[in-house]
């Protein structure tokens, strides 16, 4: 996949997410103590492990929401997987003391549903658009909104040619 004309490329190696995951850890560690991680499917897998090894967070939760349908646009938002009410009810209800993690704000619009089912919970991703930055309560590095961002799972090693040709 290449991106649009008007979009700029991050491609992310392993090591730099592994980096970017473990400094978002070291962030959440003095917002709160968490008893439960919850992780949005299927771009916040990988930082929810290293948040959640970080963390010392045992009890791990997911929320399946599928947006972008064939890895280009987004579409209709699907809810394939609620959290469940026993993770939702931590604390005094809403998700507090429930941390949220994904790879990636965008537009917000999945951190918006996922937001209605955790009222209370603290939202966190890796990655943020300036978009979807007010939904989020902790991320590491912000991109432009015309950044499109590729993960290592989305990629593999190969020849690039050169920016100038000639």
């Amino acid at each position: 996949m290449t991106p649009h004309p008007q979009e700029k490329a991050f491609p992310v190696s392993w090591d730099q997410l592994h980096r970017d995951a473990r400094a978002l850890a070291w962030r959440l560690s003095g917002v709160g103590q968490w008893e439960a991680l919850v992780c949005i499917t299927r771009g916040g897998l990988v930082p929810s492990a290293i948040v959640a090894r970080e963390l010392n967070i045992r009890l791990i939760e997911t929320v399946c929401v599928a947006s972008y349908h064939d890895y280009d646009t987004q579409g209709e938002l699907q809810i394939l997987k609620p959290v469940t009410e026993a993770v939702a009810d931590l604390g005094q209800g809403g998700g507090e003391r429930v941390l949220i993690v994904d790879d990636l704000v965008d537009t917000g619009r999945t951190a918006r549903v996922v937001r209605e089912m955790l009222p209370r919970a603290h939202m966190a991703t890796v990655y943020a658009k300036p978009e979807g930055c007010e939904v989020v309560d902790t991320f590491v590095t912000e991109v432009s909104q015309d950044t499109w961002i590729y993960f290592p799972w989305d990629m593999s090693l190969q020849f690039t040619p050169p920016l100038h040709n000639g």
